[in-house]
């Protein structure tokens, strides 16, 4: 949803599937940031609020670089017990809160299965946490699988997730910026890692569609 706002050039509210409202979404803001500029809600370069904070993006055409809030609650290395196994996890908050997992197939995994355990897991409170599996293929390139909570299944993109993945394997020393992200969905995002993080990635207009009021009575 786009509302006014008072010291940014809009206001963005993001749902959900299962109706939560997030506090943010990488890839739901950079289509959020097109479609402002060119309903002429926002100029080329713009600021719109969140429940996460003030974003920063740029329009490039079909293109969109955003500027995410810096990333915080960064965890290396920590085990949870999942049945009888413990596994070691990264974890990161990138507007919201995801864990990070390095696997060395990601073609492989019962994403489902182990990502709702992960999501649900107790180490990560009433909320959760979204879940990131990370394939490394080079040092500025990766591939990605993403068990989002809200949606509760897998999804073929997650652009926070994609920030989230590169930021915790940045500071081990596993990749270097920018990072190419190939998402599930075939499409590579790519994200900006200096002393601010950006994503980057294409974006396109599916349809035009009016809500009319007697929907919502």
């Amino acid at each position: 949803l786009i509302e006014n706002g008072d010291d940014v050039d809009f206001s963005w509210r993001f749902f959900n599937a299962d109706g939560s409202e997030a506090e943010m979404c990488g890839n739901g803001g950079r289509c959020a940031a097109r479609y402002c500029f060119l309903k002429g809600i926002a100029p080329e370069l713009m600021t719109f609020r969140t429940l996460a904070g003030a974003i920063k993006a740029q329009v490039m055409g079909s293109n969109v670089k955003l500027q995410l809030t810096s990333p915080h609650e960064l965890k290396l290395d920590y085990p949870i017990q999942i049945d009888d196994k413990e596994i070691f996890l990264n974890s990161v908050n990138t507007g919201v809160p995801h864990a990070v997992l390095i696997v060395d197939d990601v073609d492989r995994l019962h994403v489902e299965e182990l990502g709702r355990t992960i999501r649900f897991h107790k180490a990560f409170g009433e909320k959760g946490s979204n879940v990131d599996f990370v394939q490394i293929e080079g040092k500025n390139r990766i591939r990605i699988r993403t068990y989002e909570r809200g949606v509760e299944a897998e999804t073929l993109a997650c652009g926070t997730g994609a920030v989230a993945s590169g930021v915790v394997l940045s500071k081990k020393g596993l990749v270097q910026s920018p990072v190419d992200v190939v998402t599930r969905g075939g499409e590579t995002l790519k994200v900006h890692l200096n002393d601010d993080v950006f994503l980057e990635g294409d974006t396109r207009i599916i349809y035009v569609a009016t809500l009319h009021e007697e929907a919502l009575s």
